[in-house]
């Protein structure tokens, strides 16, 4: 993004001319599946307003000019949000853009096309059965998975057809992803960014991030989608703590991502920070409570029962079955939900609160192969071990940033790091300073 930017600055290139190579890149045969629609005209349009205003000496933001993907989970006035399902394609266009989506018009991003999804949001896997699923990018060899839900989001950015993206995570939908395709995944605050014009999974762990190739890229994604009038991100003593939880979330790691966290970790503690082990049996009680499908099962149910109704023979089977799991939930039950995810954050809070940040594998296994998934059986394994990390992050309304820390070579493994609910830009400052030591590959 800062390369790009610059090279606009210096007129060594235009918002046209980029705009134009990110749409041949998406036309590309690796890009299939990645994008639902370019908007070729319309993206056009955009860029030649931006160079104009550059050449009247207007730039915005730092994100004017430069080619952003958007997750068809968006409202774009004039457009059909399909959410990645078959069954939305008829839907009326948007009468007006999702407030995330205004914002970054603001900015001055150029917003080239809507990215391929999982549908309807519910999978940490990335496949989508009406659409195509987008192979990752980072196994020339093979096909694997991108991860979910924001694989075209991902995707777009890992092939380098845009400089970063706009996804949304309600489980883990911006980290799975970029960690699987060896990117930086932000989910801020959930009540950071405004939800309005985006189509709700669950209401209660809903948050809108970015994905992006560094911390610096995802940091002006954040301040044009929060509007945050920080210009830099803050500073904060050297000597950090950082408590590593080892429960729940170190278990059943593949030998790739066991070998890169403990490299990171000690990569970590040679540059002088300080890592603490610590029990966090809060996590079993989380996987406890949300065993009946929890809160996205029920809220998923309130926001898409008519869907079903109506179309549900078009909705993939293994989506449906997740949202269906919340029809059976009583009001007392999810209220009980509800209390419980309470008591569960206060004492969580409690326990990390002599720490700055946590740090955890974002999730447990490199990107499966494609065709490891063909049975429902391995489908719905793989689905849970993808969400179970990052979905307690979610579940604690915290603030989360996946990292790239594997070596050159490998597969792509993300180890996130992990701030208290409100502590984005302290969280964003602390990956900024680590950024080099964790992904010096």
């Amino acid at each position: 993004m800062a390369s790009a930017a610059a090279a606009l600055a210096a007129d060594a290139i235009t918002a046209t001319e980029l705009t134009r190579s990110a749409l041949a890149r998406a036309r590309l045969p690796a890009a299939r599946a990645v994008f639902t629609q370019l908007r070729e005209e319309n993206a056009l349009l955009e860029a030649a307003a931006s160079a104009a205003l550059r050449s009247a000496g207007v730039v915005p933001s730092p994100l004017a000019g430069l080619p952003i993907s958007v997750k068809d989970l968006f409202d774009i006035r004039g457009e059909t949000t399909t959410a990645g399902s078959a069954a939305l394609a008829d839907r009326s266009p948007a009468a007006a853009d999702a407030e995330a989506v205004r914002r970054l018009r603001v900015s001055g991003a150029v917003l080239v096309g809507r990215t391929n999804m999982t549908e309807l949001a519910f999978s940490g896997l990335g496949l989508n059965p009406h659409f195509g699923t987008p192979t990752n990018p980072c196994d020339p060899n093979a096909a694997r998975i991108p991860g979910g839900s924001s694989s075209g989001a991902a995707v777009s950015v890992a092939l380098g057809i845009t400089v970063a993206a706009l996804g949304t995570d309600t489980g883990g939908s911006v980290r799975i992803p970029a960690a699987l395709c060896g990117l930086v995944g932000f989910k801020p605050t959930a009540a950071r960014v405004p939800l309005d014009g985006t189509m709700p999974l669950s209401w209660s762990l809903d948050s809108i991030g970015p994905i992006a190739r560094t911390v610096a890229c995802c940091s002006a994604m954040d301040r044009a989608l929060s509007q945050s009038t920080a210009e830099e991100l803050p500073t904060k003593s050297a000597s950090c703590q950082i408590a590593v939880p080892r429960s729940l979330v170190w278990e059943d790691l593949d030998r790739y991502t066991a070998e890169a966290i403990e490299a990171t970790l000690a990569r970590i503690s040679r540059a002088g920070v300080t890592l603490v082990d610590v029990e966090a049996p809060e996590f079993f009680e989380i996987a406890e409570v949300n065993a009946g499908g929890g809160i996205a099962a029920a809220e998923s149910f309130a926001a898409h029962r008519q869907l079903l109704d109506q179309h549900g023979d078009r909705v993939d089977p293994r989506v449906r079955v997740r949202i269906e799991r919340g029809s059976s939930m009583t009001a007392a039950e999810y209220l009980d939900l509800l209390r419980s995810r309470r008591e569960i954050q206060g004492r969580f809070i409690r326990r990390m609160q002599d720490f700055d940040l946590w740090l955890m594998p974002t999730v447990p296994h490199v990107a499966p192969l494609l065709e490891s998934l063909a049975t429902d059986a391995a489908y719905f394994a793989a689905n849970r071990l993808m969400l179970r990390n990052p979905s307690l992050v979610n579940f604690l309304d915290g603030c989360a940033i996946s990292l790239p820390c594997h070596d050159q070579g490998n597969l792509p493994v993300g180890v996130s790091l992990v701030a208290a609910s409100g502590m984005d830009r302290q969280l964003l400052a602390a990956a900024a300073r680590l950024e080099a030591v964790i992904t010096s590959m």
